[in-house]
This record gives C-alpha cells, structure tokens and sequence, in this order.
C-alpha cells in the first residue's frame, strides 16, 4: 500500500483525498500557490509546500514543480483529483519516469480517450454505440458543411480537443453553419490549441448519462452503475444524481455493458467514467443511448457512486494504484437508494452567474442533513484564481423523492454571507416541475430562460423577522445596554402602539413595522451589527435599522438626524449654531420604554433644530440638521 501521498491539486478535492488517505493512514502532501496559504487542503495535510504565485500556469498546472516536491518531501505517489493536470498523458508518464506512483488511467490510456475523434473510432471498433455524425480528418468548411446536410439539422459542432463546453456550437439550419464553425474553431483554438472540430446529430430531447467505470492491472474491469447529469447550464453540470430516473434494468444493463466494454478497450486501469447521450423522447431506450466521450479520471460528481454503492472511490483508487485488484467484483456491486449532488458556487445568478469572491464571514452547512464536501470553512475566503466552487451538497434517502426533499432541506439550511452563491437557484431548480417528475433534459434549464435564476423578493414575513432579528442590538446601542424582551421573543406586549414601532430598509425600500404584529414571523435569520439577514428560499436578504446613537439615517451623510422610531423628546441639548463635535449628544428621544441618546456624525455647527422638550414625533421626522465645519480648537 501507498505509505505517503502528494495531492496535485487543491479546495474541495483535495480535503477530500486527504480525508480518504488518513483513514487509511497514509501521509498526505499538499502543494499550494501564494492564493492558498491558508487555505482548508494546506491545513489539513500532514505536511504542505509552496509552487508558486495564485495563477494556476504557475503553481499548479506547473508539473515540473509538482514532481520535484513530491521527490523531496518523500511522497511516493501523485493523485491529480480532476482538473489542472488529471487528464495529462505527458505528466501522467512524467510522473512514472521519476520513479513515482501515478493514480489514475496508464498515459496511453488517456491518450486514446483524449480526442473525441479517435476516441469514437475506437468505440465503434469495440461495438460501443456512437453518436451519428462525422469523425473524419478533411476539415476544409466546406466539406464539414456538406457532411453535416449528410447528418441531418440539427447538428452539433465539437471540438475534437474540447471540454467544458467550449468549442461547442448547435447549428439548426445550412443557413447558420459557417458562423457557427468559424466561432467554433475560434474558440476551440483559444482554448486548446487545436482548432480541429467533428460534427454529431443533435438531439432534441438529450438526457446525459453517465456510467462509473473501475479497472485494475489485472485486467478486471467493472461499472458501479450510471448517474444522470441532465441538469446543465451551458453544458455545466448542475446537479447530478443516481442512479438515472426511469431506468430500467434492460436500459441499465446495456448501457452500463457497452462502458466496460468501452474501458477494455483502452485497458483501462483506476477511476473512469463513460460518457452517453440518450434521447430520451420515447423515455430511455437501450437502442438511443450513444457514446459521446470518456473522462479518465475521478469526477466531480463522484460522492453520488458512493452513496448508492457504499464504497469509497478514492479508497479504491488507491488500491489499485498500490497493485491491488478491485476491492468487488461485478456481482458483489449493488444499487442501495438515491442519491442527489447539487454544486454550490460562489456565483450570483442575478447577475448572469458572474463568479463572486471575497471573505465568508458566515458558512455555515447543514452537515447533520446531506453530506458536505467542501474545500472551505468560514472565514476563509473565496479567490478569484480558480473555480468559485464553495461545496458539493450530497443527499441521500431511499427513493428520488426522499433525496430531493433532503437536498432542499439542505438549502433551505445554507447560510453563507457576504459571497453570492447560487443556492437560490439550485432549489429553483429542484421545485421544477419537470425535474420532479424525472423528466429532465439538458436544455430544461435554458428553455426556463431568466425564471430559475430570478432572485427571491422579500415578503412580509421577512420584513417582520428581520424587524424581530434586529431590535435586540438597539438595547447594546443605548446609554444603559440590557437584555430586550425581542431577545426571547415571546410573552411580551407593547402597552402603547405609538412605541411599539421599528424602521428596516432592504434593497432602497424603508418600511416602518409594529413590533407587535411580528411576533408570529418564524424562519432562518442571523443578527448583524448592521441589521439583519432573512433567509427566503435559499437567499440572504439583508435588512439595516437606523442605529440609534450615532445619528444613522436617511440623510447621515448630510448631517440629517431623524427619529428612528415613534417617540417622545425628553431632552434637547443643542441650539441653532451651536459647534458640535463628533460623538456629542445632541437630544435624547424616549421609545420603546427606553432612552436613545442622538449624537452628531460628525464635527460641525447645528444648523437646523426641529425638536423640543416633550414633543411627540414620528418616524423619520428630521429632528436636527448638522453642516461639516469643524470646532475652533
């Protein structure tokens, strides 16, 4: 067995190898850039070493650095986990030329599989099932043009290097061919360096199916059953479930056959996954499932294998890479329950998903509900270097139903705070009704267009939580603190309704709210300094009370001091053109059974005063006015 692990790569990933490898008491060596010092994988490794600034050309894509570190701090093997250098043939065989262990697929392997074209040549050889369309070298325009009429509109063009959707380009007529291939091949260049393409079918109702492959050095190979990744945003995976809604054992066994045949091709060895595009307009069909591509290494999605299989992937990685054999063999597998992957990203889909970063001043998950796999913890922060992944909410049950309920639970139980995520969109998602049904294809998330990424609006309910959430702090801002009776929350009355009231703003909007009538708000809320944050559906809605003290208001600003409730005046301790200095009180103001004392925001004269001794007033009525202009000293 593997003694000692280097992780060539880093967050969410990394923790989780490094949690498999200490269970099975293997030491465990991070590598980090300038932009992870801190981070969660670095703190807990056995033993971290620096590769290089935050860009990821410069630290870890750099596979020199990684070799070298690995040599020196005593590792014995490289897990690449997915991304950066997973699918490297020429790392991989640069690691095995250093004398090092390499866990994942042989280099030749990965080879085979990494260009769509051949990989579907190869396929087909095997009898594994490929998607109509064109695979050939001539890549003049003009003849892909003609083979796609040969295909049939609509069609699909790939690049043969792609990945991630880029390079990717659906054509529907003759008429939008040349603008698409030319987009295409643009940025199939930009993106790998090959500019070639091949041209499939499209599929009008396309489910993506995907099967879990396992091989080891002795020629053993076995699938540990599909995974459904339908649910995609410009070919992103967005959550990911197994096994496959509607599958039936004839489909499942074709379709998981045709994986292990396509993995003995290539001999392959460790984790891989067999990629199918199925149309599913009859439901799914063993006779219209095809082979789209192979991913030879351990995927994102791979927690959900795990649950419904009760092994641990990463363990058997392991193994094999060791020289074990397959920890089971294929009648020893089984399907137990359902299992559901949502992906959580720092994103904000109010903006068009555009990435978010910064500091997590609150994350906190719902662990005791589905299984978190995160490379974060809060007060950690989100970087803009790399994927803005904060974590994979894993939920389980005995049924699809079960799982989906779980997992929205689980998002109803997020609280992260300050960085947008996309929580409110992936339970969006979740309450679909095509997608409860089963019924889930790759387009259902465009064909929705803005509905499932549409931001939750606050309702009254939240305002009255927020209001309940918010006037605790009032009593730590006052001249004589005490515990509020809001702090508990129950048995307490307001004797007089013009006393009884609080100002909240959200979003531009100031409303005034008697206290009294919120006492039956309930939800998830967390109290700031500066106010408030309701959870509604998933999303952070942030609400701030003037404070009282420090003369915040409408106008703070400016000067302009306002009543931040219903009240009466008990003391005015100014007059017109008085010089104040920050700090300084300038009345007091009876509200809620207590006395708030309204202090200047900053040095200057009194050049408006509205307030007497004894006089009633109402929310924001202006009160004082004070111009910048500092005392004499």
């Amino acid at each position: 067995m593997i003694g000692s692990l280097l992780i060539a790569n880093r967050g969410e990933i990394a923790c989780r190898i490094i949690r498999t490898a200490r269970e099975m008491g293997v030491r465990t060596v991070a590598v980090y850039s300038d932009a992870d010092a801190n981070a969660l994988h670095v703190r807990e490794a056995d033993e971290a070493v620096r590769i290089g600034p935050p860009a990821a050309r410069e630290s870890y894509l750099v596979g020199e650095k990684i070799i070298a570190v690995a040599k020196e701090s005593g590792a014995e093997a490289i897990h690449p986990g997915y991304g950066f250098l997973s699918e490297n043939a020429d790392f991989a065989q640069a690691v095995i030329d250093a004398g090092l262990i390499w866990v994942g697929p042989k280099p030749d392997s990965i080879r085979a599989m990494g260009l769509k074209d051949a990989a579907k040549k190869l396929m087909a050889d095997a009898g594994v099932p490929v998607t109509p369309g064109y695979l050939g070298e001539n890549q003049n325009p003009a003849h892909l043009k003609s083979e796609a009429g040969k295909v049939g509109y609509p069609v699909l063009i790939k690049a043969v290097a792609g990945g991630g959707g880029k390079g990717m380009r659906r054509v529907d007529d003759a008429a939008g061919f040349d603008d698409a291939l030319d987009s295409a091949k643009r940025e199939a260049a930009s993106s790998f360096g090959d500019d070639r393409v091949l041209i499939e079918k499209y599929i009008l109702s396309p489910r993506h199916i995907e099967v879990q492959v396992f091989g080891d050095s002795f020629g053993n190979v076995v699938h540990l059953f599909e995974r459904d990744c339908s649910l995609q945003r410009r070919h992103q995976k967005v959550i990911e479930e197994a096994p496959a809604p509607g599958m039936d054992e004839e489909t499942r066994e074709a379709v998981c056959g045709a994986a292990v045949r396509a993995a003995k091709a290539v001999n392959y060895e460790g984790a891989g996954t067999i990629e199918f595009i199925a149309d599913a307009s009859e439901g799914l069909r063993a006779d219209r499932i095809w082979f789209m591509e192979m991913n030879t290494r351990l995927q994102v999605e791979h927690p959900v294998t795990e649950e419904i299989t009760g092994q641990d992937l990463v363990e058997w990685q392991l193994r094999v890479a060791s020289g074990e054999p397959l920890p089971l063999s294929q009648a020893e597998l089984s399907i137990n329950g359902w299992a559901m992957e949502a992906r959580l990203y720092a994103e904000d889909p109010a903006t068009g998903f555009l990435p978010s970063t910064g500091k997590l001043d609150v994350a906190e998950f719902p662990d005791e509900v589905v299984r978190v796999e995160t490379g974060v913890e809060e007060g950690d922060a989100i970087s803009p270097y790399y994927d803005p992944m904060i974590a994979k909410l894993v939920a389980t049950g005995e049924d699809r139903g079960e799982a989906m309920m779980n997992l929205a639970a689980s998002l109803y139980g997020l609280r992260i705070w300050p960085v947008k995520t996309n929580a409110a969109f992936l339970l969006a998602c979740l309450q679909d009704a095509d997608f409860q049904s089963g019924d889930v294809t790759t387009s259902l998330i465009a064909d929705r267009g803005d509905a499932l990424s549409a931001a939750p609006e606050a309702e009254d309910a939240d305002w009255k939580l927020a209001a309940l959430q918010s006037f605790a702090p009032f009593y730590a801002q006052s001249e004589a603190p005490m515990a509020g009776p809001w702090t508990q929350n129950m048995g307490f009355r307001i004797n007089r309704e013009d006393n009884s009231h609080i100002t909240l703003q959200h979003k531009g909007e100031r409303r005034t709210l008697d206290l009294e009538q919120c006492t039956d708000a309930s939800g998830f809320s967390l109290p700031f300094d500066d106010g408030a944050l309701v959870f509604r559906d998933a999303q952070p809605l942030l609400f701030t009370p003037p404070r009282f003290g420090d003369g915040a208001s409408r106008g703070i600003h400016d000067g302009e001091i306002v009543a931040p409730m219903p009240g009466k005046v008990t003391s005015v301790d100014v007059s017109i053109g008085d010089k104040v200095v920050k700090g300084q009180r300038l009345l007091t103001l009876e509200a809620m059974k207590m006395e708030h004392g309204l202090i200047a925001p900053f040095d200057g004269a009194v050049t408006e005063l509205n307030a007497t001794a004894g006089a009633q007033v109402q929310v924001d009525a202006l009160l004082v006015k004070v111009e910048g202009n500092p005392p004499a000293s």
